[in-house]
């Protein structure tokens, strides 16, 4: 394939996904812009709050990505009946998942937000977010799992539409339920909940269209022990992972929420531009990801590697791009958000380590999430964040914090150390080509 005819196949997938994500990532920047326009606490404590579905995110990304994984290998091989046991077995996870995290936000959110913070200001407005926003998570899972199965079935549009849809109305009832009813947090909490009652009724409605993938009643519990057993295979590494990074992750606000308020202030604001920003590389990742992925499932080994041989070098350009855009975001985000003095100087040194942080951010999602995770080698990723955040970042930070009481921004540089550290690491891997792999079976 041409390189002008492999871009513009990358775009396709790409660029709807990007979206999509920049999209989700969009309403907790809306969040935290409107909370924090009005209150500082209010915005540290929701995003301290939020850092609870990070971690069901966590899980549910493993298994979604279990699910886009065999996924987009079985429609390479055109085997439909295959994909709606995937489909029906990352329903049941999922939806057994989300009613765990609803039951523990709605009832428990008190001993939650202990974890984050010891603050008793930003755990009363904690809970109370979390007591509204708890029942959200009950449908994330279970429209979550729609969503991948029309990435993987090639409806990347109607996956953005969705994702469009929801956040649109989100943040016009942010708009409306923070300044015009002045609920603060608990409007916050209540947009996002009905945010997502519109985006699983969109889900299940578009699923039963011509051309659509839904789950099938009696695939719901039949047991297809080969097929389960690959994806519990291709899935627990990438649980291990998600949970390795995500504990790590919010180990770090819960350190930034230790050291006062001021320090979890800035890293909200910080996180949530990273999170912007970051769509571009999680976007490419997922596009590559799903394009290595019907290669190797249609059997064109070669054809998979070159298309990862090509990724490389875009991954670099994009990662200094996203280094650029941080540092542009940067006196908009001054002007936008009140902040004591000392939180503006946390975040002005937070957002120059962020910028330096990108570029390994986005090689390393591409490479690992992309085009690893295509063929099935999901462990790379749970073995290098043992090493680079397990037993460097996080012990650093930890003792940053708790015992040698370093500066801020230092305890704060800790925590980016792991994703530019192992950069040689991830290149090396790659060049060994053991993620070119077939994953599919036939079926009996």
């Amino acid at each position: 394939m041409k390189d002008k005819d492999f871009l513009i196949k990358l775009a396709k997938i790409t660029l709807p996904i990007t979206f999509q994500a920049f999209m989700l990532a969009l309403v907790a920047a809306a969040d935290a812009f409107m909370l924090g326009s009005i209150d500082q606490d209010s915005m540290s404590a929701v995003s301290l709050a939020t850092q609870i579905q990070f971690i069901q995110n966590m899980i549910l990304s493993a298994t979604v990505g279990a699910t886009v994984i065999l996924g987009a290998q079985y429609w390479g091989k055109r085997d439909l009946e295959s994909l709606d046991d995937i489909f029906c077995l990352a329903l049941r996870i999922c939806g057994v998942l989300s009613i765990v995290y609803c039951i523990g936000c709605t009832l428990f959110p008190r001993y939650l937000m202990l974890l984050y913070t010891d603050n008793e200001d930003l755990i009363v407005i904690g809970v109370r977010y979390l007591k509204i926003a708890g029942f959200s998570y009950l449908l994330t899972g279970i429209s979550q799992c729609y969503l991948a199965m029309m990435k993987v079935s090639e409806h990347v549009k109607t996956v953005a539409f969705v994702s469009a849809t929801a956040v649109v109305t989100n943040i016009i009832l942010n708009a409306i339920f923070i300044y015009g009813l002045h609920l603060e947090e608990r409007g916050a909490a209540l947009a996002t909940l009905v945010a997502r009652v519109i985006e699983f009724g969109c889900v299940i409605v578009l699923s039963y269209q011509k051309g659509y993938i839904h789950p099938k009643l009696s695939g719901l519990s039949r047991f297809n022990k080969v097929l389960t057993l690959d994806f519990i295979r291709c899935m627990w590494p990438l649980l291990g992972a998600c949970l390795l990074w995500g504990i790590g992750f919010t180990s770090y606000s819960s350190f930034m929420g230790h050291i006062g308020k001021d320090a979890a202030a800035a890293n909200s604001v910080t996180a949530v531009i990273r999170d912007l920003v970051c769509c571009a590389g999680d976007g490419l990742a997922n596009g590559c990801g799903i394009m290595v992925g019907y290669e190797l499932g249609a059997g064109n080994l070669e054809r998979g590697k070159l298309y990862g041989q090509k990724m490389v070098g875009i991954s670099f350009v994009v990662g200094f791009i996203s280094t650029g855009i941080m540092f542009l975001f940067t006196p908009i985000v001054f002007m936008t958000v009140k902040l004591t003095d000392t939180a503006r100087h946390y975040l002005l040194l937070m957002m120059i380590a962020m910028a330096i942080y990108m570029i390994g951010r986005v090689v390393n999602s591409v490479l690992i999430n992309g085009i690893f995770a295509a063929g099935g080698d999901t462990l790379f990723d749970m073995y290098s964040l043992v090493v680079t955040m397990w037993f460097m970042a996080v012990p650093l930070a930890f003792l940053g914090t708790y015992v040698f009481h370093w500066p801020v921004i230092v305890v704060y540089a800790c925590t980016c150390l792991d994703e530019v550290g192992k950069i040689p690491w991830v290149l090396h891997h790659f060049y060994r080509y053991k993620w070119v792999k077939d994953l599919t079976r036939e079926r009996r």
